[in-house]
């Protein structure tokens, strides 16, 4: 299973910078200060902006462009195939087939209408996905269960649909920002991509990376 979910990895070239962690820690007043200077009142994602007198731009095809993740649309095709796969009404049973063991399915809300899958239920390689979607992509405090949006997304990484990754990112980012939370998120993309835009921080380091995403975590934790 691990070799599958480090195979898409390398396949979709996520293992060179987005799961590579130099660093052990992080310094996280650079994180505060880039998520307080990307802060808009209208709530617009933004394109450019300051940290420690740098200016950094900040888009889609910047943040693709870093992640070695360029967006490459076959001939004809005016999306990514995952954006593709949105523009549909998703198939939840295939969800279920392609994200649950085979006594797994959607618990339903009080409307009848699916509404998540416990962890219980999902496979080993769901799982790994999860810890990846989590921790890298859109973190989140509630990392138990999954959403119907959390479940398409990985459902779309499992059934190797392209996708838009910086496109992704810079929605959660400017989500975050524009929330009313004291979480920061994506310090691990935040700092290295700070650091390659010149940016040297000489603020103590006080804070701990989640855990590399290896064997030993995944054989622990999936």
């Amino acid at each position: 299973m691990f070799n599958e979910f480090y195979g898409e990895l390398q396949w979709r070239q996520w293992h060179r910078v987005l799961t590579k962690i130099l660093e052990k820690q992080i310094y996280i007043a650079l994180v505060k200060e880039f998520y307080s200077n990307i802060y808009d009142p209208e709530g617009g994602a933004p394109k450019y902006y300051k940290v420690q007198g740098h200016v950094i731009r900040f888009d889609t095809e910047t943040i693709n462009d870093f992640l070695d993740n360029p967006v490459i649309l076959a001939g004809g095709e005016e999306y990514l195939s995952y954006s593709q796969y949105l523009h549909t009404y998703p198939d939840h049973e295939a969800i279920v087939v392609a994200l649950c063991t085979p006594e797994g399915g959607f618990v339903l809300n009080v409307n009848g209408t699916p509404w998540k899958l416990l962890r219980k239920d999902l496979t080993s390689l769901t799982q790994a996905w999860t810890v990846l979607y989590y921790f890298n992509l859109a973190p989140t405090s509630h990392t138990f269960d999954l959403n119907v949006d959390r479940a398409t997304l990985i459902y779309g990484l499992v059934m190797k649909m392209d996708m838009d990754l910086g496109s992704f990112i810079l929605g959660q980012i400017t989500q975050i920002a524009q929330s009313n939370t004291s979480r920061l998120g994506l310090p691990v993309l935040i700092k290295p991509f700070c650091d390659a835009q010149g940016v040297v921080s000489d603020t103590p380091t006080f804070e701990s990376l989640s855990p590399v995403i290896n064997l030993a975590y995944i054989k622990k934790n999936c």
